[in-house]
């Protein structure tokens, strides 16, 4: 938090500057005074300050990691898009493996969503008193972290929570990343603030509706022919038109008065001049182009008169581009393992008759 001289300072990276629920404003001119309201709390400009961690810092015991894995953690469930893409590369690959007796599918599928949330995923290699190796164990990328020392690693729930693995039984497979080595980076971290954007909108969206702006309305009487006593009477009319025979109509008559002198405005009009629609529809493309799915596989309702073509083409392409890449990066655990523990069955492409 900064300070500058001459009054307190504010953390801006955290909070924007808070609204009072109600303000009372003077009066350009006359008595009396004006009052505005606005409803909502003050919320987090961005829950992840990516250009904050440039390295994976070392407390002296292990490393932390590039990006605060709690974040990337909520973030997964932030928009309906990204949240979906992932489950659909995990399901493909756990439909296609191969369970083998020391690597069952339910462990293959935990190490391959933590993957591909996190860009890391672990798995223990337990072993018998006799030094015979059992099934391998998942440990949750999100808890994992990595010594200074080759092949140690410890499991940190929170403060002085911690396990450090025995030396050596650890694998660790991890994503590219350009500025460290020690941890693995997803790839759909450019679409991170794509997906926030998705969710904060339909999150206004909520509130909009929950405060029950949407079926308000400001009804502006400035006409002097109407007198106290019938403004107060209009008041009770319209309390009256609430619950039952709540679509009555009302009557005002106001013999002589001005024409603008008494004024309805829905404060609905607000939900036909935000950009709602849009702001959903191209934070959906950039997640769904940071992932590389295409939209017919994730149950995405074409708005065009050609649609998405043709599903099983896709899903070929989609399982040859992204899919069996994916395979190949967790055939590395066979290597460390000295046995072929990944095996995968990849259906053939149907062939088109002639």
């Amino acid at each position: 938090m900064s300070k500058r001289k001459g009054g307190t300072g504010r953390d801006l990276s955290l909070r924007t500057t808070a609204t009072a629920a109600v303000e009372v404003l003077p009066k350009a001119s006359g008595g009396g005074v004006v009052e505005a309201f606005s409803f909502g709390d003050p919320e987090p400009v961005s829950r992840i300050q990516l250009l904050d961690y440039v390295e994976s810092m070392f407390n002296g015991r292990w490393y932390e990691p590039p990006l605060p894995w709690d974040g990337l953690a909520s973030a997964f469930r932030a928009s309906p898009h990204h949240g979906s893409a992932i489950f659909l590369k995990r399901n493909l690959l756990k439909a296609m493996f191969v369970p083998h007796p020391r690597l069952s599918s339910a462990t293959f599928g935990a190490m391959a969503l933590d993957f591909l949330v996190f860009g890391n995923a672990y798995v223990e290699q337990p072993r018998a008193f006799t030094g015979r190796p059992l099934e391998l164990q998942h440990a949750l990328a999100k808890y994992t972290r990595r010594g200074q020392e080759p092949g140690r690693y410890f499991f940190v729930r929170g403060w002085l929570q911690e396990h450090e693995f025995p030396a050596g039984s650890l694998f660790h497979l991890r994503e590219d990343d350009v500025n460290q080595e020690i941890y693995g980076l997803p790839e759909y971290i450019s679409a991170l603030q794509s997906a926030w954007l998705n969710e904060a909108a339909t999150m206004f969206r909520r509130k909009y509706y929950a405060n029950g702006s949407h079926a308000g309305f400001i009804l502006y009487l400035s006409d002097a022919q109407v007198s106290t006593a019938d403004a107060d009477a209009l008041r009770e009319a319209l309390k009256g038109a609430k619950g039952p025979g709540n679509f009555r109509n009302l009557f005002l008559h106001a013999p002589g008065g001005k024409a603008e002198g008494l004024k309805l405005i829905p404060v609905s009009e607000v939900a036909a001049k935000d950009d709602f629609a849009a702001i959903k529809n191209v934070s959906k493309d950039d997640v769904l182009a940071a992932h590389r799915v295409p939209p017919g596989l994730l149950g995405i309702v074409p708005t065009n008169a050609g649609g998405f073509g043709n599903a099983p083409d896709a899903l070929a392409v989609f399982v040859d581009n992204e899919i069996v890449p994916l395979m190949q990066r967790f055939r590395e655990l066979n290597d460390w393992a000295g046995e072929e523990l990944v095996r995968f069955n990849v259906p053939a492409r149907p062939t088109k008759p002639a």
